[in-house]
């Protein structure tokens, strides 16, 4: 599932750059960067609104494509663990059932970090 999660992030971080990469390319209000690049002249490949079109459609679907990994890597975040045990039960359960109480590690009788020895009042 870590391939998963990886290809899926892949997938994410490319679609925000390219949508970036097409908003700034874009000839438009704050996105005059197109310009610089000959988007608004009426003699490009795709004429004068083809252009727009085309960078507004491939926009709209980089940003599904960005919304639709951002909702896959919400869901594999949030699976539930493989393992259905207790924390608390996983000391208890590398003992073996017939060991002898030798080799059974015993509690410490006082704690480790010396909170014992503090006086209260």
């Amino acid at each position: 599932m870590n391939v998963i999660v990886n290809v899926i992030l892949a997938v994410q971080m490319l679609a925000a750059l390219a949508m970036i990469g097409l908003i700034l390319i874009q000839h438009g209000k704050g996105a005059d960067m197109g310009a610089a690049f000959g988007s608004g002249s009426s003699g490009s490949l795709f004429g004068a609104s083809g252009s727009a079109n085309f960078l507004s459609r491939t926009t709209a679907v980089l940003a599904a494509v960005f919304f639709v990994s951002t909702l896959a890597l919400a869901y594999f975040g949030n699976a539930r663990p493989a393992s259905s045990g207790s924390v608390l039960e996983a000391p208890a359960a590398a003992v073996p059932a017939g060991a002898p109480a030798s080799e059974v590690p015993a509690a410490p009788a006082a704690p480790a970090s010396g909170a014992a020895q503090i006086p209260t009042k």
